[in-house]
């Protein structure tokens, strides 16, 4: 059995990485990884991931403190998807919230512009930990 790195962005081969919290299963966030991400994260057991907007591979923490201990991984059934049981340290979030899920979507209105959601139809239903512009400037 083999990694399948289907998804391609700007010729970098890639899965679905999803950090989860290993003692409440909490859905922490949601990234990339390339090859060497992945050969990373195991050797050294801290997230690694890739990040498609800089175009490198990053280790989760490395400028804010926020690392990620791997603690499980798991394979989804095309081995095109990784989830990471993870012991979240501080914020997983780069807008400083513990989750990157830290929006509840309504589930009340008939339509939706997705375009331009609303404050009704978005509601922030976590604390933020840190102000992001005083973590990263």
């Amino acid at each position: 059995m083999e990694l399948n790195f289907r998804l391609d962005v700007n010729g970098e081969k890639l899965i679905i990485a999803v950090a989860q919290d290993y003692k409440t299963d909490e859905v922490l966030m949601v990234a990339f990884m390339n090859r060497e991400a992945v050969e990373q994260t195991l050797k050294t057991k801290k997230a690694h991931y890739y990040s498609t907007s800089r175009q490198k591979q990053w280790l989760k923490g490395e400028s804010s403190g926020n690392v990620q201990d791997v603690k499980e991984m798991f394979l989804d059934c095309d081995a095109d998807a990784i989830i990471m049981k993870v012991e979240q340290k501080g914020a997983a979030c780069h807008e400083g919230y513990r989750s990157c899920f830290f929006r509840e979507l309504k589930m009340d209105k008939e339509s939706y512009d997705l375009d331009n959601l609303g404050e009704d139809e978005v509601e922030v239903i976590s604390k933020r930990l840190f102000d992001p512009k005083e973590m990263y400037g």
